[in-house]
């Protein structure tokens, strides 16, 4: 099961950091090495995120995000995403700009520092979102009942996570101001447009995949009465709904792969400005994640450990609020990987002391297993 599993990932490991050996001696091979880890420190958490949301796909739309997914996560965000950055922000062509990463390292690294405050805000407000809107609902299991039950309360207001999130970016933005104030460059107005495009991205992404969700299983639920239409007429159009869902889903389980490596990619930065170097850590490292994801749904861990998915909403509320801090201040990456880490683990430890005292957890693993046999 474990080899299964893994195996991609320990085969390109190999492979990764043979070549990085090869091309760029011992250095290069522990500079790669390194970033491999900081991306699994960094984006343990969005395994379980995915694991959650990928549960609820068929096996079909698993091996998409599987397979398409992973050259997303690792071609796109890891090596392209850096590049189109610096094209944007410094007004250059996609040719220019790839030039620049591979014969100026040292002002390509000095361009995606500067968008810095636009990444921040776009994948802290999106993330930010994500974690707002899971603490608002309500749920069967509460992990911090004494900050979850009046959360539920005041998720009753339908727009209050938008309120919460408008104001955290406006404070952000004011801060940046009166940073410009002092003699740095103002760069409030880049921060409101980023996070305003953070917030319309979720918005439109969940939106989109929650409405789809829903008529899914309200289709199932047709499909269960006993005067429901023929099998035929009702698996078809189940079949059809199901599509669309995952669809939508999949596009918002990458924008939320992408805001995850965002402080990957510029944590990245500070152990090296070699575009290629980056993109094999880092992806080395997302292969782990993805491999990661598909044990946590085949052995239908979630729901065995049901504080799981608790834990790491919580850590995602702490990486919204890491990123956006760093719109102003300097936090070393150490501290969000840390703080994410202990998060998920208190979660499983609170899961497991909670099994114990209920008694052991049901076999959820088969349910799952059967799902995603297939992938």
């Amino acid at each position: 099961m474990l080899l299964k599993t893994f195996g991609w990932s320990f085969a390109i490991t190999v492979a990764g950091l043979a070549l990085a050996g090869v091309l760029w001696g011992w250095q290069g091979l522990a500079i790669v090495g390194i970033l491999s880890v900081l991306e699994i420190s960094l984006s343990f958490d969005n395994a379980v995120i995915n694991a959650g949301i990928l549960r609820k796909m068929n096996a079909f739309w698993q091996k998409i995000f599987l397979t398409f997914g992973i050259l997303i996560a690792v071609f796109g965000m890891r090596l392209v995403f850096p590049v189109v950055i610096v094209a944007i922000t410094a007004k250059l062509g996609p040719i220019e700009a790839v030039n620049l990463a591979i014969n100026d390292k040292a002002q390509y690294q000095e361009l995606v520092t500067s968008a810095h405050p636009a990444i921040a805000a776009f994948g802290g407000i999106f993330l930010l979102m994500i974690f707002l809107d899971f603490i608002f609902e309500e749920r069967d299991y509460k992990w911090l009942s004494w900050i979850e039950k009046p959360m539920a309360k005041l998720g009753k207001l339908d727009t209050l996570s938008v309120i919460i999130a408008l104001v955290v970016l406006l404070v952000s933005a004011m801060t940046v101001a009166t940073e410009a104030a002092h003699g740095a460059g103002d760069k409030s107005a880049t921060v409101l447009l980023s996070g305003v495009a953070g917030l319309i991205t979720y918005l439109v992404v969940a939106g989109i995949s929650g409405y789809f969700e829903d008529k899914l299983e309200d289709a199932d639920e047709e499909s269960e009465e006993p005067a429901a239409a023929p099998a035929k007429k009702g698996n078809g159009a189940v079949v059809g709904l199901a599509g669309k869902a995952a669809f939508f889903m999949f596009l918002y389980l990458e924008v939320i792969d992408a805001s995850f490596s965002f402080d990957g990619v510029i944590g990245a930065f500070a152990i090296t400005n070699d575009i290629f170097m980056m993109a094999l850590g880092l992806g080395i490292g997302a292969m782990y994640i993805r491999s990661l994801t598909v044990f946590l749904v085949r052995k239908g861990t979630l729901d065995d450990y049901v504080y799981l998915e608790h834990g790491a909403h919580y850590a995602i509320g702490a990486l919204a609020v890491i990123l956006l801090a760093t719109i102003k201040y300097e936090i070393p990456e150490v501290v969000t990987g840390l703080v994410g880490i202990t998060l998920i683990g208190l979660s499983f430890a609170s899961s497991v002391i909670r099994n114990r005292r209920e008694g052991t957890p049901g076999d959820s693993s088969g349910a799952q297993s059967e799902v995603a046999s297939g992938v």
